[in-house]
């Protein structure tokens, strides 16, 4: 009777287990409790679309559950909504060599996606040729702070991304590793904008609210479970 007994207490906690990690693109009912929605739910495309357009190109496809850029010339997509305090997760995977990149705070006043908004670099780290400077590799805030190796995974597998904003400070955390914490328009922040490429760029990381982006850097990536919640 006795191991008959732990056998039903093995089986209900893998039950729970199941029952609280959702399928992709669905959100669990402690999710939702917690104030979670879908960006994004395995079937359609209706939240995005292109940067400075209201339609969003059919390059951008749904294969297997994810949001692929399956065709160069996609171009670089965002969210209908614009957020300012918020915590966005999401999954990514990259092609061989491959790269793009997740961008937040996103305007449409620059002439490109990436002009006002800062950026989490995706990245081959092996075989693609922007791998030469540390904070160029997946999981960066790109050009600004290195994520540590430890975060990082090999070209064709899944990782997890959380960029969280809340009153301006910062936490980007991949693969369970926090790659950056730090408050936006802090004396440090604007230490690192300086030495950085972004240096003379007018508007850059200046608003305090804006879309969330996907870049289309011509080589095919994917995205699911893209949820988001303001806070």
């Amino acid at each position: 009777m006795l191991k008959g007994i732990k056998s039903g207490v093995c089986m209900a906690a893998l039950l729970l287990a199941v029952q609280a990690n959702a399928a992709d693109n669905q959100l669990t009912a402690s999710e939702k409790q917690a104030g979670w929605s879908l960006l994004f739910d395995g079937k359609d495309m209706s939240q995005w679309r292109n940067f400075k357009s209201e339609t969003l190109s059919p390059k951008w496809k749904i294969q297997d559950g994810a949001m692929t850029l399956a065709e160069k010339g996609a171009g670089d997509i965002l969210t209908k909504a614009s957020y300012k305090n918020f915590e966005l997760q999401l999954d990514w995977k990259i092609a061989i060599a491959g790269n793009s990149g997740i961008f937040f705070l996103v305007d449409e006043t620059g002439h490109a996606i990436y002009s006002h908004a800062p950026e989490i670099q995706i990245l081959d780290n092996e075989r693609h040729s922007d791998n030469k400077i540390d904070s160029h590799l997946s999981g960066s805030l790109y050009d600004m702070v290195a994520s540590p190796v430890s975060s990082q995974k090999q070209a064709g597998e899944w990782n997890h991304v959380v960029i969280k904003v809340k009153d301006s400070h910062l936490v980007i955390t991949q693969n369970d590793v926090v790659t950056t914490s730090i408050v936006i328009g802090s004396t440090t922040w604007n230490n690192l904008v300086a030495s950085s490429k972004f240096a003379n760029w007018q508007g850059f990381a200046v608003k305090d609210s804006g879309h969330i982006g996907l870049q289309d850097h011509g080589d095919q990536v994917w995205f699911k479970n893209i949820k988001i919640r303001e806070l």
